[in-house]
């Protein structure tokens, strides 16, 4: 039995005989080197929001899905912990009106100033 013939491990490839991709263009800079962008970090500095708004923002959020031959679907999530899901027209139509409700009896949007301790 002779051992199989061992594969040249340190060959070079050989070099192409057809068309081959161009090189980068050489630099437009006086030193003659080329110019690599991307190697170093650019410090930037982080600006404020130039849209300051009116200081308000969303709470609650209501979200309806209703794909054409399927049941629809309603989520209510609201900030003050408030999560609900309903499936079906009966009872999404139900979740969207007791959405608006909740939207005047949450203790996020309704004034505190007024009640008693």
């Amino acid at each position: 039995m002779n051992a199989a013939p061992t594969p040249r491990l340190k060959s070079l490839p050989a070099p192409p005989t057809g068309p081959r991709l161009a090189g980068p263009a050489p630099a437009t800079s006086s030193s003659g080197a080329p110019k690599v962008v991307g190697r170093k970090a650019v410090p930037t500095a982080v600006r404020p929001d130039p849209q300051t708004g009116d200081g308000r923002y969303p709470i609650a959020w209501l979200t309806i899905t209703a794909p054409r031959g399927a049941a629809p679907t309603v989520t209510s999530v609201c900030e003050c912990g408030r999560n609900l899901f309903a499936t079906g027209h009966r009872k999404a139509l139900a979740l969207i009106t007791d959405h608006t409700d909740h939207r005047t009896h949450c203790p996020l949007r309704t004034d505190q100033e007024g009640i008693a301790a």
